[in-house]
């Protein structure tokens, strides 16, 4: 299996689609894209029996332009390299760093599919998809892409490392809506397999990603914080809000049993009366070393409190209870 390795070492979870399926995605465009064309031919040419020849010819080759060549290139634009063989197969075309085509890659692939495949019925693309190591064509050559599959076999996936406890729920009023898709798999790629990089590339690659969350969200790290703990600390505020907001969409209508004994069921998403913290008989009362870290709050202590000692001292920064141990 040949996997896509980024300049910066790291190594994407991507399969090249190799030529059956690939032939099989080809032949279902091929065969939408000739229906279409016959469809407006027929049209066209029934509007136009009133033209002379050289006028008839003229529109023919406008429309082996428009629908063979330029239908594709549309197509493969404006889905991000997914055609409707590519979504029927699971395979995407994507470039060589694993980032998603723009038009310029698209125009390339469709000018070299119009020799290799319509004028040649496919023989040079299926000899260059044999010949090459990731079975790309030649318009996937000169366009620097790469058609891989979606549809995989899963694996087990390894699991992504807790930030330490005194950074969890710090970036709880963290303004997230900026950060693209793209940016939070590739932050999460790394922290899979930051344990497997060299020590000096993944902490350039930390740093880097650490950039581009600071400009995105517009937040300064807090001072000597590294920033892989930093990476992990806001993946795992945006993972607590995803399974809030599922758990928000699946929660049952009855709530928990009122506490006077009547039975009545509490209203699910109503607020539940509490107690005043400095009331008496209760076990949330102020001051206590768990009423902060309970209530989720962003005021969590800063590294040198002693309440960041006292988290130490049972295990937190660096122990074996945080799960977090970020590169050299």
């Amino acid at each position: 299996m040949s996997e896509l390795v980024t300049g910066d070492a790291v190594v994407l979870g991507l399969r090249p689609a190799r030529l059956p399926s690939r032939a099989l995605a080809a032949a279902i465009d091929l065969a939408v894209v000739f229906f279409v064309f016959i469809l407006i031919s027929v049209v066209v040419g029934i509007a136009s029996v009133t033209l002379d020849e050289a006028a008839v010819a003229a529109i023919t080759v406008a429309l082996f332009l428009l629908v063979l060549i330029g239908g594709p290139i549309a197509v493969e634009t404006l889905s991000h390299g997914r055609s409707l063989g590519k979504l029927a197969c699971g395979l995407r075309v994507v470039r060589d760093d694993g980032g998603p085509i723009r038009f310029r890659h698209a125009l390339v692939r469709g000018a070299m599919g119009a020799v290799e495949i319509l004028m040649t019925f496919g023989a040079v693309a299926c000899i260059a998809s044999l010949v090459s190591a990731r079975g790309r064509r030649l318009g996937d050559v000169f366009a620097g892409t790469l058609v891989v599959r979606e549809r995989v076999a899963a694996r087990g996936s390894a699991a992504l490392p807790p930030p330490p406890p005194w950074l969890v729920g710090r970036f709880s009023q963290l303004d997230l809506s900026a950060v693209p898709d793209e940016l939070w798999l590739t932050v999460r790629q790394y922290l899979t397999r930051m344990h497997q990089l060299d020590p000096g590339v993944g902490g350039s690659i930390a740093g880097r990603l650490a950039d581009e969350l600071v400009a995105r969200t517009g937040i300064v790290p807090p001072q000597g914080i590294p920033a892989a703990a930093f990476l992990a600390a806001v993946v795992h505020e945006r993972q607590a809000r995803d399974a809030q907001r599922a758990f928000a969409r699946v929660s049952p209508v009855v709530g928990p049993v009122a506490a006077g004994g009547s039975g009545a069921p509490a209203v699910s998403g109503a607020p539940l009366a509490t107690a005043p913290s400095g009331a008496p008989g209760t076990s949330g009362a102020s001051g206590s070393p768990g009423a902060s870290a309970a209530s989720g709050s962003s005021a969590f202590p800063v590294p040198g409190d002693g309440a960041r000692r006292e988290v130490e001292g049972s295990g937190g920064v660096g122990g074996s209870s945080g799960g977090f141990a970020p590169p050299g």
